[in-house]
């Protein structure tokens, strides 16, 4: 697959151009609606199915299926990380009109973290790809586990990022509008703001390990692994404010990664010296698969509405005061830059 050097930089331009929007559109802070993110989550899938079409119609239906084969992949398994988010804002009492702030700024990251992973599983499969056996097993153990810890959920008090940003960073117990950062008493300070999106950004990591030798398995190309990946995780902030209440009906989903993680690791297995599965195959299978759990779940908990996670009784953190608000004072004293300047948001931005 011949990807020129302008397509490369015509779609990350595309995308830095789709988050600007994005931005600007949510720069006020406030509570994303179900409507407003339903109406995002669409334009996100139809920006991620029109550029599959657009790759089929350039480079053949083998190269198109293989996108789209990615796209499901990286969408499906991207399910978890939103019902981790939602575990993660929960524990923290994060206010549902700063979410989207965090989201924005974990998915910016997320981006640039798994473009590193994706440049450095391309090199290591190029120079050996006796790597793919590895990557093989690694996935069916990954699939095998998360079927066995299908009813386990993270515990963002265990969390060992969390211990130790406490332990490293001085932080607030207040949230301070949209900011991360605060100084007051001349002492700078994380508002619990931030150490939610470490925990974001950390999570993600911890996804990619997963999805990025996942998809390696459908597709050898990067610029299909990249674009599969980047059109996938643009949406994960409308697919959370859509999905975070509904966490509870999705029951069977984990069986239905576990499976596909397994599929595409026996996948992985068999192509590099045994039998090549065409992506046909794999791309229905994956469908299937994920259709049936949905499916099941949605059957085995009909008649239940939304119901979102509750925060923990007693949480440490809150919004501040207005007289605590007042007390906050410029991060550089020379220049006025104003603490947490970078969320775009003055001091009563709540």
């Amino acid at each position: 697959m011949n990807v020129p050097l302008w397509l490369w930089f015509a779609v990350i331009g595309l995308i830095l151009l789709m988050l600007t929007i994005d931005l600007v559109a949510h720069r006020r802070a406030h509570i994303i609606s179900v409507r407003e993110a339903a109406a995002w989550s669409a334009v996100w899938v139809l920006m991620g199915v029109a550029f599959g079409g657009v790759v089929w119609l350039g480079y053949g239906a083998e190269f198109g299926q293989q996108y789209f084969a990615g796209y499901v992949i990286e969408k499906s398994l991207a399910v978890d990380n939103v019902f981790v988010w939602a575990i993660i804002f929960a524990f923290f009492g994060v206010p549902r009109e700063y979410q989207h702030r965090v989201l924005f700024l974990g998915v910016l990251g997320a981006l640039v973290f798994r473009g590193i992973f994706i440049a450095a599983g391309s090199a290591i499969i190029s120079g050996a790809e006796w790597v793919l056996y590895l990557f093989a097993a690694f996935l069916i153990f990954t699939g095998y586990r998360m079927l066995k810890q299908r009813d386990e959920h993270i515990d963002p008090e265990r969390s060992r990022t969390l211990k130790l940003f406490r332990r490293f960073v001085p932080m607030t117990d207040s949230f301070y509008g949209q900011r991360l950062l605060v100084r007051k008493g001349g002492v700078l300070l994380a508002t619990p703001l931030l150490a939610v999106l470490v925990m974001v950004e950390v999570t993600d990591i911890v996804f990619a390990v997963d999805s990025i030798p996942a998809i390696f398995a459908v597709t050898d190309e990067v610029f299909l692994v990249f674009t599969a990946n980047a059109f996938a995780i643009l949406g994960l902030r409308a697919m959370y404010f859509l999905l975070a209440d509904l966490i509870h009906r999705f029951i069977y989903l984990k069986v239905g990664l576990a499976l596909v993680l397994v599929w595409v690791g026996i996948k992985m297995m068999l192509k590099v010296d045994l039998y090549y599965i065409p992506t046909t195959v794999s791309l229905t299978v994956i469908i299937t698969i994920l259709a049936v759990a949905i499916a099941a779940s949605l059957v085995a908990t009909r008649g239940q509405g939304r119901c979102g996670l509750s925060s923990p009784s007693g949480s440490p953190f809150r919004k501040a005061t207005e007289e605590e608000m007042a007390e906050i004072q410029p991060l550089r004293g020379k220049n006025g830059l104003v603490a947490g300047s970078s969320s775009g948001s003055g001091p009563n931005s709540d």
